[in-house]
């Protein structure tokens, strides 16, 4: 099923948000969209230097924005066209650029002077809930990477007035700047979604705006939600942690890959982060660490230097850590407040998310369509019992039956968009982000290419990776066949994943890649080697565990470090390959040295690689490519 490239929405604002400022009083305005009904909060602020500074970080990832920007050349093209010069494509392009931001009411209209149909956003409004116990704000980057959920206690407001609901914030620059301004000393009154009777609220004129919210924005705000849900390994760190990566992040510029931040999380002791590539070692001065041994490498680690502002009130940092390549979540208690981020290693929900959004995703089958009917009747009653006891923890959700099923079906509910998981109180709440819920199945894909890659993962043995080779110090290569049946022919797709898990190189002996390569973007047969691999790496990760699994491993290569009391880290990689052990060994900074072992059968080998890997464990070792949660 191919879905819809956007979403129509309405909102309306009976007037704009505004500030009333006065020598020692303050009162903040926000307007809510009027669509859904009574919903809002009133109460005087009791500290407005926390308010002030958690909402410009929260405005600070709004309207945060990684991708890549190209010089604006149009006076330089518009210079070559007065010489006389030939009428490039990039002269009619930045041409169209120019008028558009010049003129860009005029786009309002079509030709015949009809009404044109809404323009696409990239973003929807800021998203205000009132809860029973707190208030929050959840946003949206600009380019798809960052959501931030800012949740402000009841106790933050003096004589606390609520309507309890989900509506959209008008949040603008203007007001931002605004509440930036604010100071402690002075009193403040929130007022959110009142209706107002002074003068200038009468004069004011109301907001209406036509959206259409693209799809790709959809499914990356909700996957979010949907991976929010998945169990996670969980440490706590100091807030001069935090402040330390800070100034290492913003005294330095990284100038290769990687650029992750490790964490070294090892029983009994305060969690370590490294920077890369610097390897700049902080040692943790939070709690001990309580799990097994993890090496954790993330990304999008530049984003959080939006946290800056917020450093004198964090009391507490925890970071939850997902599976490979899933959102990484921080939570800051601010005392009567809680910002929770969630970063993801790109910009934009493109190419490098379908692997990782497939597996938030249910999987569609008619073996599975029993299976999934109870899964939405569970849904159902799940929903229900939040909307009438408010916040529960999963356990509470899942009594008398399967915590399983429970988190499957809630993760369900996060992807239509009616339910969010409270990562701070690791509780779910009922958040009705639309009147009416998101079908998943509009959100399942992001591009007809990947739904015609999903149409060739769902035939047996038609997609197929066929070499994995290890780049030393660039990435992972990896090769594949897919039988199109459709097309009656078999295609031989190929990429290459860089030190970040990002596609730095693609090749596919398709018509679609031989016509244009990868300037409209990778094809079904990439995008479908891409999906199968992360699949067939989950599986080999959970079969590894056992005896049968084990026996079914011809090659593979792990990586184990190891903390020394000087810091020096020691890396050891253990790679297996048929009836060959490869070993290579020595301190991260230094030239490794290397060592291989024949062994006269395949089964021989595969006993002695895993002896080895035992052995590594037992010497105080931590497996670096075992999974995050």
């Amino acid at each position: 099923m191919t879905a819809a490239l956007a979403r129509p929405i309405l909102l309306r604002y009976a007037a704009p948000s505004e500030l009333a400022a006065a020598p020692l009083h303050t009162s903040v305005r926000l307007s809510l969209d009027g669509a859904r009904g009574p919903v809002g909060v009133r109460g005087a602020v009791r500290d407005a230097a926390l308010f002030r500074d958690a909402m410009a970080a929260l405005a600070t990832i709004l309207e945060s924005d990684l991708r890549y920007k190209g010089r604006d050349r149009t006076a330089y093209l518009a210079y070559l066209m007065k010489q006389g010069k030939k009428a490039t494509a990039a002269i009619w392009e930045a041409q169209k650029a120019f008028l558009e931001g010049a003129f860009p009411d005029d786009a309002a209209t079509q030709g015949d002077g009809s009404a044109a149909k809404p323009r696409a956003s990239g973003a929807l409004d800021p998203v205000l809930t009132v809860h029973p116990d707190e208030v929050s704000i959840e946003v949206f980057s600009r380019d798809e990477s960052a959501y931030a959920r800012l949740a402000f206690s009841s106790d933050l407001f003096e004589g606390r007035e609520a309507a309890h609901g989900t509506a959209f914030v008008d949040l603008s620059p203007r007001v931002v700047e605004q509440i930036d301004r604010l100071r402690a000393y002075a009193k403040v009154e929130l007022d959110a979604g009142a209706a107002r009777g002074d003068a200038a609220a009468a004069r004011a004129a109301p907001i209406e705006r036509a959206l259409e919210v693209p799809t790709t924005w959809l499914r990356g705000f909700l996957q979010v939600q949907s991976a929010a849900t998945l169990p996670a390994v969980s440490c706590e760190l100091a807030p001069i942690d935090l402040y330390n990566a800070l100034f290492v992040l913003r005294t330095r510029k990284a100038k290769k890959p990687p650029r992750g931040l490790r964490f070294e999380l090892v029983p009994g002791k305060p969690p370590r982060l490294i920077l890369e590539p610097w390897e700049i070692l902080i040692e943790g001065h939070g709690p001990p660490y309580e799990g097994p041994p993890r090496v954790v490498r993330t990304f999008g680690r530049q984003r959080l230097l939006a946290l800056s502002r917020l450093l004198p009130h964090v009391q507490r940092v925890r970071a939850e850590l997902r599976g490979p390549g899933l959102p990484v979540f921080w939570v800051l208690d601010l005392g009567r407040a809680t910002l929770t981020i969630a970063l993801t290693g790109w910009t934009d929900s493109s190419w490098a998310s379908a692997a990782s959004f497939d597996a938030l995703m249910p999987r569609e089958g008619k073996a599975g369509d029993k299976a999934r009917a109870a899964l939405d009747a569970l849904a159902g009653r799940q929903l229900a019992l939040l909307r009438e006891r408010g916040p529960l923890p999963l356990a509470a959700l899942a009594a008398g039956g399967g915590a399983e099923d429970a988190r499957a079906a809630l993760q369900i509910e996060c992807l239509r968009g009616r339910v969010l998981y409270d990562v701070a109180r690791r509780v779910y709440r009922p958040r009705e982000l639309f009147a009416d819920p998101v079908d998943e199945r509009d959100i399942r894909y992001s591009s007809p290419r990947e739904a015609a890659a999903h149409r060739l993962l769902g035939a047996p043995g038609a997609v197929r990776p066929t070499k994995v080779h290890e780049i030393a110090g660039e990435g992972t290569e990896i090769h594949g066949e897919v039988a199109d049946r459709e097309a009656h022919r078999d295609f031989a797709p190929r990429f290459t994943m860089d030190l970040e898990g990002r596609v730095s190189d693609a090749w596919c002996s398709c018509p679609t890649f031989r016509r244009s390569g990868l300037r409209e973007g990778p094809c079904e047969h990439m995008i479908a080697l891409r999906v199968a691999y992360a699949r067939e790496r989950a599986e080999r990760d959970a079969l590894r565990q056992t005896a049968e699994g084990r026996s079914l491993i011809r090659a593979e290569t792990r990586t184990y470090v190891r903390r020394e009391a000087s810091g020096a880290e020691v890396v050891y990689r253990v790679s297996l390959d048929d009836r060959v052990v490869h070993l290579s060994w020595g301190a991260r900074a230094e030239a490794p040295r290397h060592q291989r072992i024949w062994f006269d059968t395949d089964g021989e080998a595969r006993d002695a690689y895993f002896k080895r890997l035992d052995a590594l464990t037992s010497s105080g070792f931590v497996d670096a490519d075992a999974s995050s949660a």
